[in-house]
């Protein structure tokens, strides 16, 4: 290479996807979760490759739709290392999805600009189109230069700091992809970062991350809503060590006044009046006479004891997906854009075909049952089965697949939900959840 290349280049051939990408000696590292970002090194993390698979097939969908109209897409990667998930947009989508996209590439680390530009030079898009430039600087000034369309942010740790700015940055329409790496405070484990970064209480239960999500979601509403925004939820995802939300945000001064309709609490073990206020809201599925329901949402007007240990929130409490979205991403869609096939890339890799199964299975597992969920995804009843089990007192939790099955049956829409622990989604009244639940494990 020339004298412009970085110390330690070409270093280590890695394919992500479909996309080739070179690794410094030590850059690589397997371990889930934030880790503190050494300057010189360019940080990559496997871990988070399927949350850059669904940020390619989340933008694919949206192109195809024309949500963001039909002309050039200005889209930022903010914090991003080695750049591979812009370098993704770029290669692994259709040549005429990929022309359209304009990509900004930040982080203050020039070490990893340069690494992420030789990458791009030495193997550019397969079909040629689009551009990618980067910026060395502070995300937070540097999303303030120009509208964009999409923006992404995946930094170490809480998104807090950033999310003013970019919502800031934000054209008329647009999408905003948010991850959380703070997930011990999300989730209620650390109290105190989740009270003073969030503003909120979340349960330790195996709703934990479900309330982690929607208290992410009700953040981002309300900044959106400070600058006369407001959102649609797209695709919320929990995957291992990190919390993701992608949404959809317009200008409108309505919907920002109308921010705290979708805003409210979760519930433990409701009373009589939380339940029938939750009904009374849309936020329950029908009356439960024979079977106490595990929980239940309310509206943000609800009077609640915030000391009350039942008590998670405040949270969105609307649907947290769009089903046409998440419709789009099935197996067969994420192998077709994004699976790794045999050929001249995976002989440089000396990849045979079992290293291109295990890649392609993992393209797979990066979707899970989001399409199963989408058809119910507007439904509040998320049911994990394990707590279903020692609610209801039987013998061992129930498969999630055939609780659904027996749902649908009775006429109520289910779906496998797409959780960190099995679950599935429904419209259905909890006494016929424990109807279900009781005919395939009987009380002990």
């Amino acid at each position: 290479m020339d004298d412009s290349s970085p110390d330690g280049w070409p270093g280590l051939l890695h394919l992500e996807g479909r996309t080739r990408i070179r690794l410094i000696e030590g850059a690589e590292s397997r371990a889930l979760g934030p880790r503190t970002k050494k300057s010189g090194v360019a940080f990559y993390n496997p871990a988070m490759s399927g949350n850059r698979t669904r940020s390619v097939l989340l933008l694919g969908h949206i192109l195809d739709r024309g949500i963001l109209g039909d002309g050039t897409i200005y889209a930022l990667d903010g914090l991003c290392a080695t750049g591979i998930r812009a370098r993704r947009w770029i290669n692994e989508l259709p040549a005429e999805m990929s022309a359209r996209i304009s990509a900004t590439l930040v982080d203050l680390d020039p070490v990893s600009l340069s690494w992420a530009m030789k990458s791009h030079e030495m193997y550019p898009p397969e079909h040629g189109n689009g551009s990618l430039e980067p910026v060395v600087g502070d995300l937070r000034r540097v999303v303030l230069d120009s509208g964009r369309h999409w923006v992404d942010l995946d930094p170490f740790g809480t998104p807090i700091p950033f999310l003013d700015s970019a919502m800031q940055s934000l054209a008329r329409s647009a999408v905003i992809e948010v991850s959380a790496t703070d997930s011990a405070a999300l989730t209620g484990s650390s109290k105190k970062p989740l009270l003073r970064r969030y503003g909120a209480r979340v349960r330790t239960d195996c709703l934990a991350h479900d309330s982690g999500l929607r208290v992410l979601l009700a953040v981002v509403a309300r900044t959106a809503a400070r600058h006369g925004r407001c959102i649609s939820p797209l695709l919320s995802v929990w995957d291992s060590h990190h919390l993701r939300v992608s949404v959809r945000v317009r200008k409108s001064l309505e919907g920002a006044n109308s921010v705290e309709e979708n805003i409210g609490w979760r519930v433990h073990s409701p009373s009589v009046d939380e339940l029938g206020a939750s009904i009374g809201s849309g936020l329950h599925h029908g009356v439960s006479e024979l079977v106490e329901p595990m929980s239940c949402l309310l509206p943000f007007d609800y009077p609640v004891d915030r000391s009350d240990k039942r008590i998670s929130g405040p949270m969105w409490v609307g649907q947290i997906g769009c089903s046409e979205a998440m419709s789009s991403m099935t197996v067969d869609r994420a192998l077709e854009i994004c699976g790794p096939r045999e050929g001249s890339v995976t002989e440089q890799l000396e990849w045979g075909s079992r290293e291109i199964m295990v890649a392609r299975r993992q393209i797979a597992n990066s979707v899970g049952n989001i399409s199963d969920e989408s058809g119910v995804i507007d439904a509040n009843h998320l049911v994990v089965v394990d707590d279903l089990a020692s609610w209801l007192g039987i013998g061992a939790p129930p498969s999630p697949k055939r609780m659904a099955s027996l749902l649908r049956e009775a006429g109520y829409r289910a779906g496998l939900a797409n959780y960190g622990r099995p679950a599935f989604r429904t419209d259905a009244p909890w006494d016929d959840i424990g109807e279900a639940a009781f005919s395939l494990q009987p009380p002990m």
